[in-house]
């Protein structure tokens, strides 16, 4: 199974966005900026959503996804993953939102309402991309 190379786990710790593409019901891709993180202990990238957001939605029915990131301080550095949602947990859903809006707004807490449940998806890379 490939894994991030440690050489871009720098991009986890400064405010890098990702584009995450899930397919929707119909085979069309959905793909949504977000905040991104890494669990290097287990290999998995983690997004933070709802439940009721359409990557959410998305997932439960076709694990499927693909993220991609430019890193916010060379736009020709970017990591690409082509992986599976293999685990949707709320376990430390809201601590990790929480630490995520830290990184990306210097804020102790997420400001923004919860409207259902915070999430965390857990992708696993099956597939790694890299460049320059």
């Amino acid at each position: 199974m490939p894994s991030i190379p440690e050489a871009y786990h720098d991009l986890f710790e400064k405010p890098t966005f990702a584009h995450v593409t899930t397919m929707r019901p119909d085979g069309r891709p959905h793909a949504t900026p977000v905040w991104i993180d890494y669990d290097a202990g287990n290999d998995h990238l983690l997004v933070n959503t709802e439940r009721h957001r359409r990557k959410a939605k998305n997932v439960e029915r076709d694990p499927t996804v693909a993220v991609s990131m430019t890193d916010p301080d060379n736009d020709y550095r970017f990591l690409s993953v082509t992986g599976e949602v293999d685990e949707v947990t709320t376990e430390g859903a809201r601590d990790h939102i929480d630490a995520l809006a830290r990184r990306y707004m210097g804020e102790d807490e997420y400001p923004n309402p919860i409207e259902t449940e915070r999430i965390v998806l857990r992708i696993r890379p099956d597939d790694v991309m890299t460049g320059l």
